[in-house]
C-alpha cells in the first residue's frame, strides 16, 4: 500500500523515517549546524536549488526534514516547513504572498498573538488586516475584500472561543477573489481535521500544542497544500525571476511547491525562523502518539462541557460538542471524530467569580498553555488577549469572565472533582 493511503494513526506512527539495514529504528538527532560536501561543484548546486539535500540547519536539518514530511503526508500536502514557533510559523506564511501595500482577511476569532501581529506588526510594515467575525455572510465578507487583498485566513477551532470554522464559506470567498486560503489547525491536528480535503490550500500549526502534545517543545510549521494557482496575476513574486536565485521562477521550477520552495529558501533564509533539531525530534515524538492522544481529549472534554452544562455554579459554556452549541452542526461536519479538547464558561458572579474558582483549583494548573496532556485553566481576558482594548475584546467575543479550559488525558473524574471543589469556594 502506498503511505499516502494509509491511514492517519499509522502515517502519525510511521511516517517519514526509513532507516537503512542495521540503523538506528528510531529516528536520530542530529545536532549539526552545518553538512560535508566532497566538491565545490556539489555544493553549488545546492545552493542552485539543483540539489536537494542540506548543508546549513537554517535552511534544513535531516531530523527537522523527516518532522517536516511527516506534517506533509498527515494533512496531505505537498511539502512542509518547520519554524522556531508557531507565531513564525504565521508570520512566515503571510508575508510568503503580502507586501507593503497588500491587505488580508482575517477572522477576528483567532489567537490573541496572531491578532496582534495582524493589526499592530504588519500594519507598520504596510500590510492591512481587514477583521471580520467570522460567522457574518458571505456576501459581507466579499464586500470587505479589495483589489489589493491577498489571502483569507482562519482557525479551524477558534482560539479560545472553540468556534467551528465554516470550510466552505471561506473557501467560497477564496475562490470568487482568486486568493488563497489560510488555515490555522491547531486545536484540530490533522487527527482530527484533514483542511485540505476542505478546500484549505496553506495550513499552519503550533506545533507546541497538540502535535508535541506533553508541553516540552516550541514550535511552529506550515503546510503547503499544492493546490492554487499562483499564477493568476495576482501574485508575481511566485511567478516572476527570483533575482537572488539567478532568476529561477518559483512556479514554473517547483510547480505545485511553489509557495512552500519560496517560504524555505528566500523567507527562512533571509529570516532565520528556524527551530532546533531537537525540538523537531521531540515534535515528532509527541505526533506518535497524536492519535491516541487525540481521542482521549475529545472524549474528556464532551464529559466535561456536559458536567459544566448542568453545573448550577457554570453560568454559560462554549463547546462544539455539545448539541447546545451554535457550531455543532459545524462540528460534525468538519470535526467528526470529535471536537479536540479546548472549551470556554463563565463562572456565575462575572469576573472576579471566575478568579476565585481559577485561585481555588487544586489539580488542574493555571498556565500560558493550551492543548497539552494536562488539564489547564487561562482567562483570556487578562493574558493571552490582554494587548487587546475592552472594544477589541468585544469583536472577537471575549467576555470578563470567560475561562478557557483545555482538558487533558487525566481520569475525568478527576478533573470533575477538582471542579467541584473550587464552584463551593465560589459560593
Amino acid at each position: 500500500m502506498d503511505k499516502n493511503q494509509w491511514s492517519i494513526e499509522t502515517m502519525a506512527v510511521q511516517g517519514e523515517y526509513w532507516p537503512e539495514n542495521a540503523k538506528a529504528r528510531v529516528m536520530p538527532i542530529e545536532m549539526s549546524t552545518t553538512f560535508r560536501y566532497n566538491t565545490c561543484e556539489e555544493l553549488a548546486s545546492v545552493f542552485d536549488l539543483e540539489q536537494d539535500t542540506p548543508m546549513y540547519t537554517r535552511l534544513a536539518n535531516p531530523t527537522t526534514d523527516v518532522f517536516e514530511k511527516k506534517m506533509a503526508l498527515m494533512e496531505g500536502g505537498v511539502g512542509a516547513l518547520a519554524t522556531s514557533s508557531g507565531m513564525a510559523a504565521v508570520t512566515l506564511a503571510v508575508m510568503n504572498v503580502c507586501k507593503q501595500g497588500d491587505s488580508i482577511l482575517a477572522s477576528n476569532t483567532i489567537y490573541g498573538g496572531s491578532y496582534t501581529v495582524f493589526t499592530t506588526t504588519f500594519k507598520d510594515m504596510g500590510i492591512e488586516a481587514i477583521m471580520f467575525d467570522p460567522d457574518i455572510p458571505e456576501d459581507e465578507i466579499l464586500a470587505l475584500a479589495k483589489p489589493n487583498t491577498k489571502l483569507i485566513y482562519g482557525e479551524t477551532l477558534g482560539n479560545p472561543l472553540a468556534n467551528v470554522l465554516d470550510f466552505d464559506k471561506f473557501k467560497s470567498v477564496a475562490d470568487k477573489l482568486g486568493i488563497p486560503f489560510f488555515v490555522d489547525n491547531t486545536f484540530a491536528t490533522p487527527y482530527l481535521c484533514r483542511s485540505f480535503e476542505f478546500g484549505a490550500n496553506v495550513v499552519i500549526h503550533s506545533t507546541s500544542k497538540y502535535l508535541d502534545g506533553h508541553a516540552v517543545a516550541l514550535g511552529g510549521v506550515v503546510v503547503d497544500g499544492g493546490n492554487f494557482n499562483w499564477d493568476n496575476g495576482k501574485f508575481p513574486q511566485m511567478v516572476e525571476p527570483d533575482e537572488s536565485y539567478h532568476g529561477l521562477s518559483y512556479s514554473k521550477n517547483f510547480g505545485k511547491a511553489a509557495f512552500i520552495t519560496k517560504a524555505r529558501v528566500q523567507l527562512m533564509r533571509n529570516f532565520g525562523m528556524t527551530p532546533s533539531p531537537f525540538n523537531t525530534w521531540l515534535t515528532n515524538l509527541g505526533c506518535e502518539s497524536l492519535h491516541v492522544r487525540m481521542q482521549r481529549h475529545c472524549e474528556n472534554a464532551l464529559k466535561i462541557a456536559q458536567f459544566l452544562e448542568n453545573s448550577d455554579m457554570c453560568a454559560w459554556v462554549e463547546y462544539p460538542g455539545l448539541k447546545s452549541s451554535k457550531y455543532y452542526e459545524l462540528g460534525q461536519k468538519y470535526l467528526p471524530k470529535g471536537q479536540s479538547g479546548v472549551m470556554t464558561f463563565g463562572v456565575k458572579g462575572g469576573r472576579d467569580a471566575s478568579r476565585k474558582f481559577i485561585n481555588a483549583l487544586k489539580m488542574v494548573a493555571l498556565v500560558t498553555h493550551v492543548a497539552d496532556t494536562r488539564t489547564c485553566v487561562l482567562q483570556p481576558a487578562s493574558t493571552t488577549h490582554r494587548q487587546l482594548s475592552d472594544e477589541e475584546l468585544i469583536k472577537c467575543g471575549i467576555s470578563p469572565d470567560m475561562i478557557r479550559l483545555s482538558v487533558g488525558i487525566e481520569n475525568a473524574d478527576d478533573i470533575i472533582a477538582d471542579f467541584k471543589q473550587a464552584f463551593e469556594k465560589c459560593k
